[in-house]
This record gives C-alpha cells, sequence and structure tokens, in this order.
C-alpha cells in the first residue's frame, strides 16, 4: 500500500459512527490495502455503516462477522429508508470487496467458460447432397427415415427428443402446405418448410402411427445416430450435424419474415464503424 494511502487511513474520522466502528473500519480497511486514496475512503465509509449497524445490533466487530454476506444483506434492508438506491448498491458493493479482500480462505473466483458460437447453416446445395445420400440408401425405409432427419431439422428445426418423438401420423397436410404436431413438454403445430413437405408427407405415409426416425420405444436414445452416420461425403461433405439443420431452418425463417431488413434499418443493430 502506498505512503498516502496509509496516512490517508489513519487519518480518517467520523463524527456520525461510534469510535469503536472508525477504529474497526481504519484498521479492516488499511489490511484491505486498497490502490488510492478515493477507493480507502469509499471502503473506510462502507465499513464504518456497516460496523454502526453491527455494533447496534450486538454483534461482535470481527471482520468475518461484520462482512458476511447475510449480515451485508440485513444491513442494507434495514438502512433502505436512509440510503438512497444507488447509495445502498455501492455499500453493499464495498461491503462484499472488504469481505473477499479480509477473508481468510477466499472463495476463487469465477472460471470463464467458453461461448458456443452459433452453427452455421448449411447451404441449398449442401442440404440436396444430403437428401441425395439419404435416397441412396439400400433399404426403403433407411432412404425415407434418414429424409425425415433431415426434413424435421432443416424444415421444422426439430432436433433430440422432438425429432425422435415425432410420428408418421403427427404430420398433416392442410390448408396448402405441411405442418407436425410436436408433443412433449412444449406441445405446438409446427409448419414446415415448402421445399421440404413432399418429402417428408412421404416419409410419414411409410412410417403410418410409427416414429418416423424409426424405434419403437419413446425412451429410445441417440435414435437418429444409425441414420446420420452414413450422411457424409468425404472432405467435402462432413457428416450431418443435426444442430446444423436446426441453424438452417432459424436462417430461412429469418430471410422469410425480412429480419436482414429489419436489422439494418434499426439504428442500434447497426455495427459500430
Amino acid at each position: 500500500m502506498r505512503p498516502e494511502v496509509a496516512r490517508a487511513i489513519e487519518a480518517w474520522h467520523s463524527n456520525v459512527v461510534p469510535a469503536d466502528a472508525a477504529a474497526f473500519s481504519r484498521e479492516v480497511v488499511a489490511r484491505a490495502a486498497p490502490a488510492t486514496k478515493d477507493r480507502a475512503k469509499a471502503l473506510l465509509f462502507a465499513a464504518s455503516r456497516a460496523a454502526s449497524f453491527a455494533c447496534g445490533a450486538g454483534l461482535e466487530l470481527r471482520a468475518e462477522v461484520v462482512f458476511c454476506p447475510p449480515v451485508i444483506e440485513r444491513f442494507i434492508v434495514v438502512n433502505a429508508a436512509v440510503f438512497s438506491a444507488p447509495t445502498a448498491r455501492t455499500l453493499r458493493t464495498n461491503c462484499r470487496a472488504l469481505g473477499r479482500a479480509l477473508a481468510a480462505y477466499p472463495e476463487p473466483t469465477p472460471v470463464r467458460l467458453p461461448r458456443e458460437r452459433a452453427k452455421k447453416p448449411y447451404t441449398a446445395e449442401e442440404i440436396s447432397a444430403y437428401l441425395g445420400l439419404a435416397d441412396a440408401h439400400p433399404t426403403l425405409a433407411r432412404a425415407l427415415r434418414s429424409a425425415a432427419v433431415i426434413c424435421l431439422g432443416a424444415g421444422a428445426g426439430l432436433v433430440g427428443a422432438e425429432l425422435a418423438g415425432a410420428r408418421g401420423t403427427d404430420v398433416v397436410a392442410r390448408s396448402g402446405g405441411v405442418a407436425v404436431d410436436v408433443g412433449g413438454r412444449r406441445p405446438r403445430a409446427v409448419p414446415v418448410l415448402s421445399r421440404y413437405g413432399a418429402r417428408l408427407v412421404r416419409s410419414a405415409t411409410f412410417a403410418g402411427p410409427g416414429y418416423l426416425v424409426g424405434g419403437t420405444e419413446a425412451s429410445r436414445r441417440n435414435v437418429a445416430s444409425g441414420l446420420v452416420a452414413p450422411l457424409c461425403g468425404g472432405t467435402d461433405l462432413a457428416r450431418l450435424d443435426q444442430a446444423r439443420l436446426r441453424a438452417t431452418w432459424l436462417a430461412e425463417l429469418a430471410q422469410a419474415i425480412g429480419l436482414g431488413a429489419f436489422m439494418a434499418a434499426t439504428p442500434w443493430a447497426r455495427p459500430r464503424p
């Protein structure tokens, strides 16, 4: 700690709080070793008010008592009518900072976790290539089920349990289009993009009341893996990714509703120069 900061802490006094609360504040702030005089004054203000509250509540003036989270929260709540909202937020922040600085065994700081980037949508040519690979399956059942995986993912945005739980009878052709009745935790009817409608209807007609992607049990897992694995074409066409199928559906919806034009016309959405 720099000498001028130490001198400022030692010279600090207050006529508002009891003498023992002021002495406690000088002690704990000196132990926290703030970098500047302004920071020291802010910590002294917070520590003295919290210590004064502790004295009135009959608590022992020790850092582990005064600056423990429950006492800090109680201090803020009791004095809600005394301090303004910004002052209360600042007091709580500074008291928490003192608690961390004075802890014998401070908690580790949160680890920054990586964020996943949005999946890249497939192009129309890539989708056509995957549908061609699906048609090339040696059996009609595998061909129609593989096509259903693509059509449900890129045409209706279904993945995971919703994809596995779709039955042939859930696909309905009406009002000039095709929709899928999705069950589960979020039951809803999802319109299928027109380019995938006819293929999905063929798969649904074949599946009937059974599951579109195969299997007989509702609790089955990774049922689409066997269908997705053969859908690759070397280095030019990697293995089919269901998350990218959903991203393809989202991108096509955004284009259909003019989301790009909306973002371009909105000032706060424009990229900064």
